[in-house]
């Protein structure tokens, strides 16, 4: 507890780089306590991403773990939206759910083997700085990560009843720009061309799209404007406006048609530009016949611990969808039980916790 306690009072917002490296500092140094043969810090503009290879028995490749060390809320949560509280078996406080319980989770289980004498696969672990934006600068460092490894397993949280993660949908955000032009709104308003009203039958245009993607039978595909800006008088025709899509894609190939349709959008009124930046992409994750292979070897260690574990699809996007649409045998949902993600209710269930890290560590050990 008192571990967990300690990650989710180093607060490590986002884009908090002081925060995140002394978070990263505080991991390596757990890290090489528990054994690792080399941990380094890559520092970056969103923090620094921490990498640690534990040996382990000879002639085996590794497992990697996924983790992240930022959060949703901003440093003063602590003290105020989501305070650290213990009441009987809920954990809360900012971070706790996403994810930090699952860092105690791999730290746990590293310990638990090395205090026993037991042998293991060797592991590697990395946590990203940055996975809540979209992992912009730890993406091709957890692409090299997983050179040369057996499989991949992610620490986010699992199902709510405690179901593994097998595939998730991709994720794209996109901002879509409008550039119009200014003019009074009612003595010339026939000299304008308004930002705002091209916006909006640019996002009627791409819910269309979406929409008849949706039909063509090959998995969900979501939208989601997230934000809109533009104009600045109600007396002025508006000369700029943007819009914050997210889009949610569960088969690649329905992903590239709809981005390349977004990459063809034309505007509706002469004198109006428009443009579209992809911001961050996941690709879709389909769970393969090796991620299902690596399923059923999870179930027989957790059988023999009297565990019911079993896995399905999940709706989020994550860093194991870089893992897993390589190829690479992958699960996610290794984290504690609880809820909340991303609001103040954010909790743990702590016997879920203890439970999961002895479920890695046999896992680390079986497999």
């Amino acid at each position: 507890m008192s571990r967990l306690q300690r990650l989710v009072s180093l607060e490590t917002p986002s884009g908090a780089k002081k925060s995140l490296d002394h978070f990263a500092k505080d991991l390596a140094t757990n890290f090489t306590s528990l054994g690792a043969s080399d941990v380094s810090l890559t520092p970056t503009s969103t923090g620094s991403h921490v990498i640690a290879n534990f040996p382990g028995r000879t002639g085996e490749r590794p497992l990697l773990l996924i983790g992240h060390s930022d959060t949703v809320w901003p440093v003063g949560t602590l003290d105020s939206t989501v305070p650290w509280t213990v009441n009987g078996d809920i954990v809360t406080g900012p971070g706790v759910f996403d994810m930090k319980s699952g860092l105690v989770i791999i730290e746990v289980a590293l310990a638990a083997l090395r205090d026993v004498g037991a042998t293991r696969r060797p592991v590697r672990i990395i946590v990203s700085a940055d996975e809540e934006v979209g992992s912009p600068t730890s993406r091709e460092i957890l692409l090299k990560a997983a050179q040369g490894i057996e499989a991949a397993l992610g620490f986010e949280s699992p199902h709510p009843d405690g179901a593994l993660k097998i595939g998730r949908l991709g994720s794209t955000r996109v901002t879509l720009s409008v550039v119009g032009r200014e003019a009074h709104a009612a003595l010339e308003p026939e000299k304008g061309v308004s930002a705002i009203d091209e916006l909006v039958d640019q996002l009627i245009k791409i819910r269309q799209l979406v929409a008849s993607s949706n039909d063509w039978g090959c998995g969900t595909t979501l939208l989601n404007a997230g934000a809109i800006t533009g104009g600045n008088r109600a007396n002025v025709v508006s000369s700029h406006a943007e819009a914050l899509i997210g889009l949610r894609f569960e088969n690649s190939e329905v992903e590239g048609r709809v981005l390349s349709d977004l990459d063809r959008l034309r505007p509706f009124r002469t004198g109006a530009s428009v443009g579209i930046e992809v911001l961050t992409h996941r690709p879709s994750w389909q769970a393969s016949a090796a991620d299902h292979a690596l399923l059923t070897r999870i179930e027989t260690i957790a059988a023999a611990l009297d565990l019911q574990v079993d896995g399905r699809p999940a709706a989020g996007a994550a860093d194991t969808n870089f893992v897993g649409a390589m190829g690479i045998p992958t699960l996610d949902g290794f984290g504690a039980r609880g809820g909340g993600a991303h609001a103040p209710t954010e909790h743990i269930f702590f016997s879920s916790l203890i439970e999961r890290a002895f479920f890695l560590a046999a896992t680390l050990h079986s497999i």
